[in-house]
C-alpha cells in the first residue's frame, strides 16, 4: 500500500518538525529551559516577529513581496513610544493613515504594474526617515497597556505561546477559511479566474496591503511592549526574518500558496535559534549564520518531499 503525502501536509508538517527537532536540541543542551521561565526566554521576542512573518505572508500571497517590513515595523514602534504613548488620540490617526497608505501602495502597484520589490524599498527609505524624525535616539516609552500584555504571565504556558496559537488560529481563519482568503489567494494563483468571476484584482489587492499594515502595526506595538522604549532601526532585520519565515513555513513567492500556520511555526522557529544562540552569548553573526542554515535545510527537505510526492502522482 502506497502512502501519498499532499503538498499541504508537507507544508505543515515541516515547519513543525524543524520547531520540534530544534526545541529538543535545545532541552537536551540546557534541560533548565524546560520551564515556564526558560520558554519565557526562548520565545519572548516570537511575538512581533510572527506578526510581521504573517503581514509579509498576505503581500506574499498576491505574488508580491515587502522589502520595507522591517523599517515600517521600526516606524510603528516608534510612533508607539511617542505620540500613542502620550498623545493616544492622535497617535490613532497617523496609524490609521499608514494603512490608507498601504492600501495606496497596493493600488499604485497594480495601476502602474510596478515591480513590488522596487516601490516597497523605495518606501524604505520614507519610513526609516520618518522614524528618524520622531527618534532620532533610541528612547520613549511603551503605552502601558502594551507593557501589560505583553509581560502578562498566564498560568502554565507563556504569553508568547499563547499569542502564537492565537495569531495562527486567527490568520488560518482570514486567508484559508474566509471568502476574502479565498479571493486573495485566487489573485496569487490565477487573477484571470477570480476577475472572470467578478472581483476586483484592485480591490482586492488594495485590501491585501491594508491588513498587512494592520498586523505589522501589531508587530511594531507588540515589540514595544516588550522592549518598553523603541529606536529608529529596532527591527531592521524583520524584513529579511519576515520573508525568511513565510517560506520556512511552507509559503512559496508565486501561486498564491501560503500556509498561516506554518508561517508562525516558521517565525517561532527562527526566534527560537535567535534565543537560544543569545542564551549562549554566541555573536549575532552567528545567530544569522544559524536561522539561514535552518532555512536551507529545510528547503532541501521540502524540496525532496515534493519529488517524492510528484514521483507517487506519475506511479
Amino acid at each position: 500500500m502506497k502512502i501519498r503525502v499532499s503538498s499541504d501536509t508537507i507544508r505543515l508538517v515541516i515547519p513543525a518538525l524543524s520547531l520540534t527537532i530544534l526545541l529538543l536540541w535545545v532541552f537536551y543542551l540546557q534541560p533548565r529551559t524546560m520551564s515556564y521561565l526558560g520558554l519565557n526566554l526562548l520565545f519572548n521576542l516570537a511575538v512581533p516577529i510572527a506578526l510581521a512573518t504573517i503581514a509579509q505572508m498576505l503581500i506574499m500571497t498576491v505574488n508580491d513581496l515587502d522589502l520595507s517590513m522591517g523599517s515600517f515595523v521600526s516606524f510603528i514602534a516608534c510612533v508607539a513610544a511617542t505620540f500613542l504613548q502620550s498623545n493616544p488620540l492622535l497617535g490613532i490617526v497617523i496609524l490609521i493613515g499608514v494603512i490608507v497608505i498601504y492600501a495606496g501602495l497596493g493600488v499604485l502597484i497594480h495601476l502602474r504594474d510596478l515591480p513590488s520589490i522596487v516601490v516597497t524599498l523605495g518606501m524604505s527609505f520614507v519610513w526609516s526617515g520618518f522614524a528618524i524624525l520622531l527618534l532620532p535616539s533610541p528612547g520613549g516609552q511603551a503605552p502601558q497597556w502594551a507593557r501589560d500584555i505583553m509581560t502578562a504571565r498566564p498560568p502554565f504556558v507563556p504569553m508568547a505561546i499563547i499569542a502564537s496559537v492565537i495569531i495562527a488560529t486567527v490568520s488560518h481563519f482570514v486567508i484559508m477559511r474566509s471568502s476574502f482568503g479565498v479571493i486573495l489567494r485566487g489573485v496569487g494563483g490565477n487573477a484571470r479566474s477570480v476577475e472572470r468571476a467578478g472581483w476586483s484584482i484592485l480591490a482586492a489587492r488594495a485590501a491585501t496591503y491594508a491588513v498587512a499594515a494592520f498586523f505589522a502595526i501589531l508587530a511594531g506595538i507588540a515589540l514595544v511592549g516588550l522592549t518598553t522604549s523603541a529606536d529608529a532601526n529596532i527591527a531592521l532585520r524583520y524584513t529579511l526574518l519576515s520573508i525568511a519565515g513565510v517560506i520556512l513555513g511552507g509559503g512559496e513567492f508565486v501561486g498564491g500558496r501560503v500556509s498561516p500556520i506554518g508561517a508562525v511555526i516558521g517565525a517561532l522557529t527562527l526566534t527560537l535559534a535567535g534565543s537560544f544562540l543569545s542564551f549562549l552569548r554566541i555573536s549575532p553573526d552567528w545567530q544569522i549564520g544559524a536561522q539561514g542554515a535552518i532555512l536551507i535545510i529545510v528547503l532541501g527537505l521540502r524540496l525532496l518531499l515534493n519529488r517524492m510526492e510528484k514521483r507517487q502522482k506519475r506511479a
